[in-house]
């Protein structure tokens, strides 16, 4: 690749940090479109499939668990074939399998259309936090803030215009719905192929050849279980405030709970492309965040009415701020030929976290039948990244381990 233009921006060009930022927002965007296509459609395939509430749960289910399970695939392929490489497989692969479940004719190749689908955003994931380190190496909180936002754009624009706008244009065809959002994903993955800078590949080198993480490293456990904590929260509250509302008599504040959750992520994740280059390397944000995080727990049990959906949006976001700080950890803790590596093994335990912990939260439920309690694995989680987050040096390690 040739060198960028020097000045204005660090020695980088306007041009080309634009550039950077325009494709790690889309990759962003193009990670979350096809998967937060469904909740919006199940009603549509469970009456035209025949499918039982065991299958719902199963088809919305099996991303997070190819997000935990596929992660370090994603590390493999970003050792042999570099990361850019692998975030375009990764999109052609979401892309297609999404488009393809359109034409699904049972539940059966439904599921595994979806498998692929998922696989191809796991192994897309561990590829961004090497790409921010490459392109803008010295803007890493920024450019992890930048794709972070592209991911809560592709939860939030697929769940607002699906039934509003996308399915009158279909014919209230949940099969073409599908093929509609894999299209965006299919054209991000040739704008990330066409455009994105060259460089280098990590797999040049013998060092960049190893994939496998050193599990042994307590810092990959440390990150992971913060991480998990962050998305555990933010997962399991989307699943039991609805059933806690209406187990409490008040089905009406579903919506607007729901949303401020959700939208509650954007402004810190927003703020954060202003401050986290001064927030990234310092332990009080994610103290601050934990508590946060535990206060809206605590608000969403013993506040009613309008203090409930205030606490789920502060909850959101707490969450998000935090989970933009924690992808911004490997880039900056790792040498580059590790951060995939680091990156995988921290996707792979908060993926494992974010189901293990709603399961928690329903058996708590199911055990002492009061709903209140189905959010104490929740707080629990606040608790772990308050204590967690002080175990954490936040200096760069000069090499990184040598299993693999």
């Amino acid at each position: 690749m040739t060198s960028p233009p020097t000045p204005p921006f660090g020695g980088m060009s306007r041009s080309y940090l634009l550039k950077c930022v325009a494709l790690l927002f889309l990759a962003g965007v193009a990670l979350r479109l096809t998967v937060l296509a469904v909740p919006p459609v199940i009603p549509q395939i469970h009456a035209d499939l025949n499918l039982t509430e065991t299958e719902v749960g199963i088809l919305t289910g099996l991303p997070q668990v190819l997000f935990a399970g596929a992660a370090v695939a994603g590390s493999l392929l970003i050792a042999r074939l570099g990361a850019l490489r692998t975030l375009v497989i990764g999109l052609i692969l979401n892309a297609i399998a999404s488009g393809l479940r359109g034409a699904i004719p049972s539940v059966a190749p439904l599921y595994a259309a979806t498998v692929v689908m998922a696989f191809g955003v796991a192994i897309t994931q561990p590829a961004l936090p090497p790409l921010t380190q490459k392109w803008l190496p010295d803007r890493v909180g920024f450019a992890t803030a930048v794709y972070s936002n592209g991911l809560l754009i592709g939860e939030i624009v697929p769940t607002a215009f699906t039934i509003s706008f996308v399915l009158p244009l279909v014919a209230d065809s949940w099969r073409l719905d599908f093929v509609v959002w894999a299209v965006p994903t299919a054209l991000i993955a040739v704008a990330v192929a066409a455009f994105a800078p060259r460089s280098p590949e990590p797999g040049e080198s013998a060092s960049g050849r190893r994939w496998w993480p050193d599990w042994r490293d307590r810092l990959i456990w440390r990150l992971g279980l913060m991480l998990g904590s962050i998305t555990s929260m933010y997962f399991s509250s989307n699943a039991f405030i609805p059933e806690y509302l209406r187990h409490v008599g008040r089905p009406d504040l579903i919506g607007p709970a729901l949303t401020a959750l959700n939208l509650g992520q954007l402004p810190a994740s927003l703020l954060l492309l202003a401050v986290a280059g001064q927030l990234e390397r310092r332990t009080w944000p994610y103290l601050l965040c934990g508590v946060l995080c535990l206060a809206s727990v605590l608000g969403m049990v013993f506040l009613p009415g309008a203090g409930f959906i205030a606490a789920a949006g502060l909850l959101g976001f707490a969450a998000g701020g935090t989970f933009v700080l924690m992808l911004t950890l490997p880039p900056l803790l790792s040498p580059p030929e590790g951060v995939h590596r680091v990156s995988a093994a921290m996707l792979t335990l908060a993926y494992a976290c974010a189901v293990i912990v709603p399961i928690l939260s329903g058996l708590v439920w199911d055990l002492t039948g009061a709903g209140a309690l189905a959010f104490l694995p929740i707080a629990a989680c606040a608790l772990v990244v308050m204590a967690l987050a002080p175990s954490i040096s936040f200096e760069p390690r000069d090499s990184s381990p040598e299993t693999g």
